[in-house]
């Protein structure tokens, strides 16, 4: 029972990262981004990574994501090294186990809602007829059923976020990666984002981790991470925290 017990607990691991340190430039002058970083995040989950500018946030962010690898240390994406892939096998992975959501959005300006969705699923291999039924279906899934031919510039910022959301969800990833997702959004359209991501969890068991400082993401959210000068300064489930307008537990954000 107890070697089963471990076999679950090493499942329900999505991404591992290991005494992961990343630096950048050399002798005098070199940046220790990531400084000895080791972290589980668990299948399912909604993480959201918080750190002042430079603390390393992003770096970790774009590690958990395989876009950029390690200076040394390891990362394990569903129990594969990300650093034993080729080129070929790192694209595959990002375009089918990761979905990602970026604060300026990042779709196509010329092509409609419903051709922005289906491009990473040409990519991945299936036929246009396909990837235009799976696209419509997404597109109704988070909102946008009534929007699939518009362009962007027919959107408004909710809208054209949850294309991007959408875009993300185009190759059944197991994880999503957002990084500050509500940030270009009104405080409305913000909470909808969020509600939309956390029921996204719910009801497909996506791994969502997000990049922010909107205290409502926090209050959703299963772990936060602080990170600081490249390493985590503190990780704390949401239940154990005391989370109001201005600070955390008497702590200034």
């Amino acid at each position: 029972m107890a070697t089963e017990a471990v076999k679950q607990a090493v499942r329900d691991i999505v991404i591992r990262a290991i005494g992961v340190k990343r630096y950048y430039g050399q002798g005098d002058t070199v940046t220790k981004a990531l400084d000895g970083v080791t972290l589980d995040v668990y299948r399912g989950e909604y993480m959201s990574i918080m750190g002042p500018s430079g603390s390393g946030k992003s770096t970790l962010f774009n590690m958990m994501g395989g876009i950029d690898a390690p200076t040394e240390g390891m990362v394990f994406i569903d129990e594969i090294d990300v650093a034993q892939l080729d080129s070929y096998e790192l694209a595959w992975m990002r375009c089918h186990k990761i979905g990602y959501i970026f604060q300026s959005y990042n779709i196509l300006p010329v092509l409609t809602a419903m051709e922005n969705v289906m491009l990473p699923m040409v990519f991945a291999g299936l036929t246009p007829d396909d990837a235009r039924d799976k696209a419509a279906g997404i597109l109704t899934k988070v909102g946008l059923g009534n929007r699939i031919f518009h362009r962007p510039y027919e959107m408004s910022g909710g809208q054209q976020q949850r294309v991007a959301v959408a875009r993300a969800l185009a190759n059944d990833p197991a994880i999503i990666l957002a990084d500050e997702p509500t940030a270009n959004l009104d405080v409305d359209t913000g909470r909808e984002m969020i509600e939309l991501l956390v029921e996204l969890k719910r009801t497909d068991g996506i791994t969502v981790i997000s990049a922010t400082h909107d205290m409502k993401m926090l209050d959703v959210s299963d772990r936060i991470l602080w990170i600081r000068d490249g390493r985590i300064d503190r990780l704390e489930e949401r239940k154990n925290l005391n989370i109001r307008v201005g600070g955390i537990d008497g702590r200034k954000l």
